[in-house]
């Protein structure tokens, strides 16, 4: 019997399965937490990749127009279609974000910790966002879910508790193959936002800033934009990036900007060249034919040439040949009560430009009540009765009327219409003509200097568009090279005549450049957008 009982304790057979019985509950529950912890960060997962696509949706609509934090929230909730499918909460396999209600320009939706969706002027979140025009920045915040653990030894017992996903973005936008321009806010006082939309069709009296102060509304300058000169820089680099046709700037970021001193006076002439206008000193820049900077085909100016030359005429040295005012310029006599030349001055006048807001027509610094910013009231009258050639019959103001609600839809066009009309396949042969003989000078609004001239499409940008940055100079401080400068806005301008001093007709000095406000710069894949050049990518921050 001890010999049998020795040895039944020393038999090791079967050892094994008290050990395994003993272990078993602890590998249960080892097993059970890792698939739960798997079930919890892949819930996670579904909920972050929600929240940044969400939030991407939401900046990609921040162009701060107005309406841009509704689009952003309502493409927050409506463009993301994730969903999980490890949250067993009950709440069905929709990733989904509360409605904010209004937001932006709206101040009875107060900013909160809780909100689902939250906008920022700054990325660094310190200053919430209180209109469309300042959201630079969106938050988003995906509703809450749960996992409830199913193989933790406790089953159902546990769970992840309430969980979220945050996603933190902003728009990037770009400018890029454009001349580096910008425009002091001419109404930074009234109007720090700069609404493109009360500006659409006026006109605007930009005024160069040479002498190195700060500037002021209304000033006109340059952005530093790494630009690709060849070693060039100064005034010639200027010309460069003002005259050529194929664009050497680099692009410009969209938001924050530095401004580069420049005398307006030294570069104009580059500027000049999109009217077919070639002055002396462009040869190394323009070539020898001036085929570099090529014009617009639409060419319309105040301005007639005397015999062949294409430089401007400098009447102080009297050189008898180039580009002058002609005898009798808009406007002409004074201006009648009614607001518009009578008829007969019209008519009585030489081919005029697309001339300045009535206004600003009548003085340096015009009677305008915005100042340098017109009302968009023009002399469309006196602009068609001008031109007999162009516009043969058009002698009284009902005749006129008439054809500019039959071709152009409205009594009322701006002069971008109008150029752009003109220029228009169908319209080119009738309206643009060269050398329209004016008391022995030629009047042309076809280029006759470096035809043919451009047609803006998809790969050519109007020669006499401009896309520019609008900068409160005043509260940016901007003066010579400035780094950092917040741009308001990115607008496009019409070149409305070439840079000048004019003595007679509506006076203007050389440095001076007047232009129409046509909009606010679009997206290159927007529907109208005449540059094509402005790029905008919403990106994640956090």
């Amino acid at each position: 019997m001890m010999r049998w009982a020795l040895a039944l304790w020393r038999n090791a057979d079967g050892a094994v399965a008290p050990t395994v019985a003993l272990s078993l509950t602890a590998l249960l529950a080892a097993g059970g937490i890792a698939f739960d912890y798997a079930r919890m960060a892949s819930m996670d997962t579904e909920l972050q990749n929600a929240a940044d696509q969400a939030a991407l949706a939401a900046a990609s609509q921040l162009d701060g127009e107005d309406g841009a934090c509704e689009r952003a929230v309502a493409a927050a909730r409506s463009m993301v279609a994730n969903q999980t499918k490890m949250a067993n909460d009950n709440g069905g396999l929709a990733v989904t974000i509360a409605d904010p209600g209004v937001c932006g320009a709206d101040t009875t939706i107060a900013f909160s910790a809780s909100a689902s969706i939250r906008f920022y002027q700054d990325i660094g979140k310190t200053n919430p966002s209180d209109d469309d025009a300042n959201a630079k920045f969106v938050e988003v915040q995906v509703d809450d879910r749960v996992a409830n653990y199913a193989l933790t030894p406790v089953a159902a017992a546990f769970n992840s508790g309430q969980m979220h996903a945050i996603a933190f973005a902003g728009l990037d936008s770009a400018i890029c193959k454009v001349p580096p321009l910008m425009l002091c806010n001419p109404n930074e006082s009234g109007d720090p936002d700069f609404t493109v939309a009360n500006y659409v069709g006026k006109g605007i009296r930009l005024v160069a800033n040479d002498g190195g102060g700060i500037y002021g509304p209304g000033n006109f300058g340059f952005l530093a934009s790494g630009l690709d000169t060849n070693g060039v820089n100064g005034a010639k680099a200027l010309r460069q990036v003002l005259g050529l046709e194929d664009q050497v700037g680099d692009c410009v970021h969209g938001d924050g900007v530095t401004t580069d001193p420049g005398n307006m006076v030294s570069v104009r002439d580059a500027l000049n060249t999109r009217f077919d206008i070639y002055d002396n000193g462009l040869v190394s820049v323009c070539g020898k034919d001036g085929s570099l900077c090529p014009p617009s085909i639409n060419t319309r100016k105040d301005l007639v040439q005397k015999g062949s030359a294409c430089t401007l005429l400098d009447q102080s040295k009297g050189n008898p040949n180039g580009w002058r005012l002609p005898d009798n310029p808009y406007p002409g006599a004074a201006l009648p009560a009614e607001g518009q030349l009578a008829e007969a001055q019209a008519m009585a006048l030489s081919p005029t430009g697309y001339p300045h807001d009535i206004c600003h027509s009548f003085s340096e610094t015009g009677d305008c009540s915005g100042g340098r910013i017109g009302n968009g009231t023009w002399d469309r009258y006196a602009y068609f009765m001008s031109h007999p050639v162009d516009y043969p019959g058009l002698t009284t103001k009902a005749l006129v009327d008439a054809f500019m609600q039959t071709n152009l839809g409205t009594k009322t066009p701006t002069r971008y219409q109008v150029y752009a009309w003109e220029m228009a396949a169908a319209n080119r042969a009738a309206r643009l003509h060269t050398g329209v003989n004016v008391n022995g000078n030629k009047a042309s609004s076809q280029p006759v200097c470096t035809p043919p001239g451009i047609i803006p499409d998809t790969t050519k940008v109007d020669r006499r568009v401009l896309t520019v940055a609008v900068v409160n100079c005043g509260a940016e401080g901007v003066k010579g090279k400035t780094p950092d400068v917040t741009v308001t806005k990115w607008i496009d301008i019409f070149l409305t005549e070439p840079s000048l001093a004019r003595t007679v007709g509506t006076p203007t000095e050389n440095s001076d450049v007047y232009v129409e406000v046509i909009g606010t710069t679009k997206n290159a894949t927007e529907e109208g957008a005449v540059q094509l050049v402005k790029k905008s990518v919403p990106y994640l921050i956090e």
